[in-house]
């Protein structure tokens, strides 16, 4: 007998030790608990309250604009006046070309001028034909428009204010047409894509100011920006709509590649709040669930979906209505339609 006793008692002390999780019951258990006195309880009166409509959002810091520096046809390097780093800006000579080309196109370009003013006299004194003079003014215009092509692409100039980002060939390398010359990037604004969701986006407009960006590179320290554009498609995949928003950047501190985390106010909402003493997990699934009492003293478990974390209690997005009271405390020994005795 007492090797019985001990037997119920170690499995009185597991049972009242044993998480809030909820196991499948069979009607045999159901049964059973019905006969079991009443379990003693706490409970807490679910509440609604104005909650910040806070999110928060990961992205990659961007160049406003990145511009790759390279000739139009292969061509040999000649001289490159710039490392990877330098400031430039627009207009200035990035690169030389080799400009054999463009001597010989000159050549060209002045034997067909000299040929096309033989032919102007000629048409002037009714020595040649229309035809004839129109097909001598177009082959000098084709020699000028290459020439002209040549001698744009004997020097690459930036087209940006900006920062030397790569640099892929040497000084008498044969320009190959798989990688550009240069990188040249935009760094002041910089730019972060977020990726709202459908709920939210109708809140993002452009213009609206950002003051809560914050770089892992920068700890402790956060940064301003604004939307700038809100694309007008939905992403298929992720059912997002794409957002940029733009960084003033004078000192350049802020680098292309660096990690961001942008907080996005859409104002506040009128939200379930459930505490999360009440909250227990399902066994085996992710799932949420909360006891809810019911008028004549029994529990029945509510699975709940969950939204964000507002100090010690949550917002719950569907499960619990306004007014119902949950079980805070002893849910161990809970299961649906146990009685209970409020000890609050």
């Amino acid at each position: 007998m007492k090797k019985i006793a001990m037997m119920a008692s170690i499995a009185v002390l597991v049972l009242g030790t044993t998480s809030c999780v909820k196991q499948k019951e069979t009607q045999t258990t159901f049964r059973t608990n019905e006969a079991l006195e009443a379990v003693n309880v706490k409970v807490q009166t679910v509440q609604t309250r104005d909650v910040d409509q806070i999110q928060e959002f990961t992205a990659t810091v961007e160049a406003d604009v990145v511009n790759n520096i390279a000739p139009q046809a292969p061509v040999r390097i000649r001289r490159i006046n710039v490392e990877v780093g330098n400031r430039v800006v627009k207009g200035q000579t990035l690169v030389v070309l080799d400009d054999n080309s463009l001597a010989q196109a000159k050549i060209q370009l002045d034997n067909a001028e000299l040929e096309f003013n033989r032919y102007d006299e000629l048409y002037k004194v009714g020595g040649i034909s229309k035809s004839a003079w129109d097909a001598q003014k177009a082959r000098v215009d084709q020699q000028r428009r290459a020439y002209e092509n040549l001698a744009e692409n004997a020097r690459l100039v930036s087209p940006i204010n900006g920062v030397v980002t790569a640099r892929n060939y040497d000084n008498g390398d044969l320009y190959n047409g798989q990688q550009p010359v240069l990188v040249v990037q935009k760094i002041n604004p910089v730019k972060l894509m977020l990726n709202v969701s459908e709920s939210f986006v109708r809140n993002v407009k452009v213009g609206m100011p950002i003051s809560d960006i914050s770089l892992d590179a920068y700890p402790g320290e956060t940064f301003s920006g604004k939307v700038s554009i809100v694309y007008p498609t939905v992403d298929s995949n992720t059912r997002t709509f794409p957002v940029e928003v733009t960084i003033n950047n004078p000192n350049q501190r802020v680098r292309p590649g660096m990690f961001a985390r942008v907080t996005l106010n859409f104002g506040t909402t009128n939200s379930v709040m459930v505490p999360d003493q009440a909250i227990c997990k399902q066994t085996g699934s992710g799932e949420r669930f909360v006891y809810v009492v019911n008028a004549d003293s029994t529990v029945t478990h509510k699975t709940i979906d969950l939204g964000r974390r507002e100090g010690a209690e949550y917002v719950v997005n569907s499960g619990v209505e306004p007014g119902a009271t949950v079980v805070v405390f002893g849910q161990t020994l809970l299961t649906d339609g146990r009685k209970i005795h409020v000890l609050n």
